[in-house]
């Protein structure tokens, strides 16, 4: 295979704050690549011009700078400088970007004598300080449908593509999202597509950057650029397979989520006109995706979607445009409800981290947060855990292998944190598949008294560790302690207000005050049934030794955590405190939404096996646990298998 060099064209425009670092995370990674880089200044209103051209005296890289006469877009510029690329590969960098440091060297070892373009994802870089989220550009298929059925497909910047197919099917000139009519084209018409996970395009979101620009008649040029892809892919023999990922991705989701960010309600209005007479040659209520879209959502969201789509299709843009009005309002009100702390930055946390570390405690505390793909909730929960009212001595964090953006985070959290408190982060090569596993490396690396094992998609109450250990400090012989528990949106509304009602299955009122109770006596009276703790963030434990319990979790995919607190009760007392101080976060990829309800029942079975060769249950008890089964069977439309 002849590993011809590579032509790096950068568009230039009004990115004075930024071409330097792209430029420099281009350099760190050139030594033995055959290359070029071609920049064109759009016709800069700042200093753009200037920065570069100070940059090229101070520096050996092979760069070229293009001037545009008249600002003549993105598209027209890439196009521009494709006819003077002199390299049989091409990668296109927007200039307020940066790459991983083996960006390159990761991307062209996938190219064969084959390969026409190889793909990346993309990672979001939030210049608000919120946390960086990965988007990857397919799942574990590669096909060219998955590649194309994706939001990000159009992208040219997380791509290398060979010369000849970019001259073929050149980018759309004078319009916005020019790279439609010629990304997705070639990937719809190529010979070979590659894809790797092990590098990233690092995106930076800016709010003055064309596409996070305010709702304008520019947006409805995506039709334009359609328009044009389907002329370029109308004879291959996926079209319509393509065309119908192509509008999804486009327009069903542009529709669904851009004009509602449009405060002015006629200003909406009137595009969502405008909208209407573009789409509806499409019909884009028969598309199948659509209603897997619709499928996907709550029932609220359900409705409100389908509601937004016939209104407008029916060309009632007004009223469409009302209804997202009122969405606003509700979502504004739903937020303000919120129990989460609003815009939590990198200096809030080092400032709770700091007033943690100087208050005084009688017991000492470790926190384990064991995350996986838990990337969007990683600065709300360790905000969460670091302004608790009492000291944390040490912070494990353990990552099982994620694939988002975790580590990334985790790895600027500690490098920040360190210096204030004692935190070590632990790394799985592999997924364990299994919690309970995590739960045992939490114990044997901590070196406190107790432990917190706070799940990283969890939340807390700021009085949550203050009062739990309140009541631990009293009793020596408390073994585990726990808060009642609410359940949380995604956003962090209240869902549901207190878990008691799940918890006490008898109507026995146990839970409507505060308790210490002897742990075997509180299994026999209660626990014997069904697990009354509802979620292991509101869980605080004695380290003691669990190790035999730990063998027997390994069998266990669904229930493991019941038989993990009757352990913990047998082993001393159990503490109540009857706050919901804990919210358990549900957001649609928590382990019990996917649950396999016949192995849950199975498990569940076995646990009261464990109790009944323990304690022997008596008759009244059994029948409560027959009750039980009988219930489950029939909600969760099962086969008893007894």
């Amino acid at each position: 295979m002849k590993k011809s060099g590579i032509s790096i064209i950068i568009p230039c425009y009004n990115v004075e704050r930024y071409i330097t670092n792209c430029l420099n995370s281009i350099k760190k990674q050139l030594e033995n690549i055959k290359y070029e880089i071609i920049l064109i200044d759009d016709k800069s209103k700042d200093n753009t011009k200037k920065v570069i051209k100070e940059y090229l005296k101070n520096t050996d890289m092979n760069i070229t700078l293009l001037e545009n006469k008249k600002n003549i877009g993105a598209g027209a510029s890439r196009n521009k400088a494709l006819k003077q690329a002199k390299y049989e590969y091409i990668s296109f960098v927007d200039s307020d970007d940066f790459l991983d440091d083996n960006y390159y060297k990761e991307m062209m070892s996938k190219i064969d004598g084959k390969t026409d373009v190889v793909v990346c994802d993309i990672n979001f870089v939030y210049e608000d300080g919120a946390p960086d989220l990965l988007f990857r550009a397919c799942d574990e298929k590669v096909t060219k449908y998955d590649l194309i059925n994706n939001a990000l497909a159009a992208s040219p910047c997380n791509k290398i593509i060979k010369k000849d197919l970019l001259l073929k099917y050149p980018f759309a000139e004078g319009i916005m999202n020019e790279d439609i009519a010629s990304i997705i084209a070639i990937i719809a018409n190529c010979n070979k597509v590659k894809v790797t996970h092990n590098t990233r395009y690092n995106y930076i979101q800016r709010s003055a950057s064309v596409q996070n620009s305010s709702l304008s008649d520019k947006r409805l040029d995506i039709f334009k650029s359609i328009d044009i892809l389907i002329e370029r892919i109308k004879d291959n023999p996926e079209y319509d397979d393509f065309l119908t990922a192509v509008l999804f991705q486009q327009i069903i989701l542009f529709f669904a989520y851009v004009p509602i960010k449009e405060p002015n309600y006629f200003r909406r209005a009137k595009f969502l006109k405008k909208f209407y007479k573009c789409s509806k040659k499409y019909s884009l209520r028969q598309n199948h995706l659509y209603w897997k879209f619709i499928d996907n959502n709550g029932k609220k969201a359900r409705l409100y979607y389908k509601s937004l789509f016939k209104l407008n299709c029916n060309g009632f843009s007004y009223t469409t445009s009302f209804i997202m009005s009122l969405y606003r309002i509700y979502k504004n009100i739903r937020l303000n409800n919120s129990v989460i702390k609003k815009d939590i930055s990198l200096e809030d946390i080092i400032k709770a981290t700091k007033n943690n570390q100087k208050l005084k405690c009688k017991k000492t505390l470790t926190v384990a947060i064991p995350n996986y793909n838990y990337a969007a909730f990683m600065y709300q929960r360790f905000y969460s855990i670091l302004y608790q009212n009492y000291k944390i001595e040490e912070l494990i964090i353990l990552d099982d292998c994620s694939s988002d953006n975790s580590r990334i985070i985790i790895d600027k959290l500690v490098e920040e944190l360190k210096s204030y408190i004692k935190i070590k982060k632990i790394y799985n090569e592999k997924n364990s598949g299994s919690v309970f596993k995590q739960w045992k490396k939490a114990l044997s690396e901590s070196s406190t008294d107790y432990l917190w094992i706070a799940e990283a998609d969890d939340y807390s109450d700021k009085k949550f560790l203050s009062s739990i250990m309140k009541m631990v400090e009293k009793d020596e012989d408390i073994s585990i302690a726990y808060t009642d528990t609410a359940f949380i949106s995604k956003e962090g509304v209240k869902i549901l207000k207190t878990i008691k009602p799940e918890i006490d299955i008898m109507k026995t009122g146990h839970w409507d005050k505060n308790f210490i109770n002897d742990g075997k006596k509180e299994i026999m009276d209660y626990a014997f049934l069904n697990c009354t703790i509802a979620n292991v963030s509101s869980v605080i434990i004695k380290k003691l030794d669990y190790s035999e319990c730990f063998k027997e979790l390994t069998t266990y995919k669904q229930v493991g955590d019941y038989l993990f607190y009757l352990n913990a009760m047998e082993k001393g007392k159990i503490a109540y405190y009857n706050k919901p101080l804990n919210y358990y976060r549900l957001h649609g990829n928590n382990v019990t939404s996917t649950t396999k309800k016949q192995l849950h029942l199975d498990e569940l079975k076995r646990v009261h096996k464990y109790i009944d060769d323990k304690y022997k249950l008596n008759a009244k008890q059994k029948k409560e646990l027959e009750k039980r089964y009988k219930f489950l069977v029939r909600v969760w439309e099962l086969e008893d298998n007894e």
